[in-house]
Order: C-alpha cells, then sequence, then structure tokens
C-alpha cells in the first residue's frame, strides 16, 4: 500500500488521534489532523489537495462543506459520521465510502481498499449536493460526543448528558450515571452545537441540560439555585444576568 497524503478533519481530538493512529498501523503515516472550518481553511489555502480526506461533517464551527467553498477538491473523501441512515444514500453516491463512528479497523481497512481500487475513475465528487440534503433536512446539533478513555473512545448520547461544566481550565460532561470526562471543547463551543431547547448556558462554568433539573430555588442577588438528580456540587447557580432568560427557556 502506498503511504497516501492523508487529511483528517475532525474536531474531536480523540477521535482524530486514534484514527490516525489506526491509518499508521494500516501503513498510511503522512497524515494531517484538522480539528475546524478555520483551521481547514487556512490549511487548503496554503496546501496542495492530499490524495484522500476523513471528513466530519459538523465541526464546531460549522459544517465542513465551508472549508471547500469557492475552492477545487481533487481528493478522495470518506464521511467520518455518527449520524445514522439520514444522508448515507447521499454519501454513497458521492465519496469513496463512509465510516460510523466508532470506526472498527476491520471497516477502515476495506475502505482504503476500496479507495485503492476506485481512485482512478471516481466520479466528482458532489459536495454541494450534500450540503443541501443537511441544510435542508437535518438539524446540525451534535446527537453524541466521544471522550477517550486510555487508549479507547467512549460515546455519549446526549440524553445521557446532564450537564457541561468547566474547571481548573478544563471542560467536563457529567452523565446520568455520575460519570464525569474531560473534553476538547470549551463550553462557548459546547453552546452552539446543542439544541436550545433541550440545554441553556445558566452561567460561565455551566450548561445544564432541561430533563436533569430537579429543583429550583431563590438564592441571594436575584439569582437563582439549580439542584440537579445527579450532579453533587451545590454551586449550580442561575448568574444575575441569565435569570430572565432562564426563565423564558423554562416556558
Amino acid at each position: 500500500m502506498k503511504d497516501y497524503s492523508t487529511v483528517i478533519i475532525e474536531d474531536e481530538k480523540p477521535a482524530a488521534r486514534l484514527l490516525m493512529r489506526k491509518l499508521n498501523d494500516l501503513g498510511l503515516t503522512n497524515v494531517e489532523m484538522l480539528h475546524s472550518v478555520a483551521q481547514a481553511r487556512k490549511w487548503f489555502s496554503e496546501n496542495a489537495c492530499p490524495d484522500l480526506i476523513f471528513l466530519d461533517i459538523q465541526l464546531s464551527d460549522g459544517l465542513s462543506f465551508e472549508i471547500f467553498d469557492g475552492n477545487d477538491i481533487s481528493s478522495s473523501i470518506i464521511f467520518t459520521t455518527a449520524y445514522d441512515e439520514f444522508a448515507l444514500k447521499a454519501f454513497k453516491m458521492n465519496s469513496i465510502d463512509y465510516l460510523l463512528k466508532p470506526i472498527s479497523q476491520d471497516e477502515l481497512s476495506f475502505a482504503i481498499d476500496k479507495f485503492e481500487r476506485l481512485r482512478d475513475d471516481r466520479q466528482e465528487l458532489n459536495l454541494k449536493q450534500i450540503k443541501e440534503i443537511f441544510s435542508s433536512n437535518h438539524t446540525n446539533f451534535k446527537n453524541r460526543f466521544t471522550v477517550k478513555i486510555g487508549q479507547n473512545i467512549k460515546l455519549i448520547n446526549i440524553e445521557d448528558i446532564e450537564c457541561f461544566y468547566s474547571e481548573n481550565k478544563g471542560t467536563y460532561i457529567f452523565t446520568k450515571d455520575r460519570d464525569q470526562y474531560l473534553l476538547d471543547y470549551s463550553l462557548d463551543q459546547i453552546e452552539g452545537l446543542l439544541h436550545p431547547e433541550h440545554f441553556f448556558r445558566i452561567s460561565r462554568g455551566h450548561l445544564i441540560n432541561i430533563s436533569a433539573i430537579k429543583s429550583i430555588s431563590i438564592h441571594s442577588n436575584s439569582r437563582l439555585r439549580i439542584e440537579l438528580f445527579h450532579y453533587p456540587s451545590k454551586d449550580v447557580i442561575v448568574s444575575r444576568e441569565r435569570v430572565q432568560d432562564f426563565k423564558t427557556w423554562l416556558g
């Protein structure tokens, strides 16, 4: 197998690093990792198109298709996605392959083999068609996050998350099973990835799931105190400037 130039475009850094290790194991070592639309647009403006791109759909700062607006892409693309059956027909029509997360080594190896077989006679990639499908039929909110546990990647479904919080310069998920995991996101980034009907940023340090609220009580200085079902901290406070918006969000 030739060591093709390869770019991974994936905002979840643990998932990107795991995919790079899997590619290294298959003999692909010329691998670049990019984690946002802005970073990728800059990279493609300064570098030639790689042989192969592993492309996630939803990045922290927008849809990955925005990377290629106004640019001719000659690379083969393998989509890496957590989405289900919704747009897979479009992926099949317009790419070498698609891989559903978590990506297995066997599926990855098969996709690389397919890329090698088809790279000389593949059809032109129609990114516009796939972008239109997502824009018209799919909300672009995350429905799961990936976290790294040792050498493994764990999927956390959005409905299992009680809150996100910041502590000691890190950002964490806290789940309904009382587990907590470090993320490669800031709370500002996470806020833009979540459905606003289900999650609310109550302060600089907490972003909570409406289904996790056990009780709400009056706190000092016109603020509100939130008790969640499992999250142990007693300092889940709605900041004064967010109280009115929080009450509106509650309905």
